[in-house]
């Protein structure tokens, strides 16, 4: 039975999740390298808490591999999401991750035997006529260049996510998180020529830190990163996946409302980017209670067939 304290934990963790977008527009240093640094700290004191904590860590050359693997598509969710928030701004990056739930109800089905309902169509529709606003009113190329790597980055989240559900039924939470980091930090290594040769300033490397870079960076990793993940999943213990759902879809009303009193993005931002913006976070907050409400229609049918027959004729 979950209690208020859990409650109060769990949007301290969604505010945390927001929260992450304006770190990484503080950081100083680009995207890539911030994920390179990231993960490897990351990896490093997760191991360290599995050493400490002698939980389980070799689980097999598969399974192992498996989890690598998710890392890989972390890295490339982190270096779009970074890239997004310096290319547009914090708003854009997490309007453009809002649409996160709408790739996973389209995605799920593909991993697993559940179908594509029509009022996921209707939401996906609702999500694309938002987006539409926000486009046809943000020409700036900067703008439709930060909301497309948002866009992807929550398409590769949706997929390792739908990936995680079903490893996190099996293999505690620290050591799942400690794989997938360090795979995420092996990706971006095996990135780095590619960056380097095409996108790098000056075909360099930053990772010139100033003294507030180590302070942020602290904070993204252990608040937002080691903290928040693991608190996640352990609140999804004590706390209905329906109000986890829900909760989750504060993660860009609270970093737009950090976005406005740090950045001062309102100022930057169109009418319209508002209108678009509410369009997408209502379809969002609206698809967990459809989806309860579906849910609890189709086991009435199950249980009383005959009576929902005769109520439907």
């Amino acid at each position: 039975m979950p209690r208020l304290k859990d409650f109060i934990e769990l949007h301290f963790v969604i505010f945390l999740w927001g929260f992450t977008a304006i770190l990484g527009k503080l950081i100083t240093i680009p995207a890539v390298e911030l994920v390179a640094i990231r993960t490897l700290i990351t990896a490093i004191a997760l191991g360290l808490i599995i050493y400490k904590t002698k939980a389980p860590f070799w689980l097999g050359r598969a399974t192992g591999l498996k989890m690598l693997g998710v890392g890989f598509l972390i890295a490339g969710h982190w270096i779009l999401f970074f890239a997004a928030a310096r290319v547009s701004s914090v708003s854009i990056c997490l309007i453009g991750m809002a649409t996160a739930s709408l790739w996973t109800s389209f995605l799920e089905p593909m991993f697993t035997s559940k179908k594509i309902k029509p009022y996921e169509v209707f939401l996906a529709l609702l999500i694309i006529l938002g987006l539409y606003i926000i486009f046809r009113e943000e020409t700036d190329f900067k703008s439709i260049l930060g909301i497309s790597m948002a866009i992807g980055s929550a398409l590769l989240a949706s997929i390792f996510t739908i990936i995680n559900a079903g490893l996190v039924k099996k293999i505690p939470s620290t050591t799942i998180t400690c794989y997938e980091m360090g795979g995420a930090f092996l990706g971006t290594i095996l990135f780095l020529p590619v960056y380097t040769l095409y996108f790098a300033e000056g075909n360099q490397l930053n990772f010139n830190l100033i003294p507030m870079d180590w302070v942020y960076l602290a904070i993204l990793i252990l608040a937002c990163t080691v903290y928040a993940y693991t608190a996640g999943v352990r609140l999804m213990q004590r706390i209905s996946a329906f109000t986890m759902n829900l909760t989750v879809n504060l993660e860009p009303v609270y970093g737009i409302i950090l976005a406005i009193f740090i950045f001062d993005e309102s100022s930057q931002l169109s009418r319209e980017f508002y209108i678009g913006a509410g369009v997408v976070l209502l379809s969002v907050f609206i698809y967990p209670v459809i989806n309860t409400i579906a849910e609890r229609r189709k086991k009435l049918q199950k249980a009383f067939p005959d009576e929902v027959i005769l109520r439907e004729d």
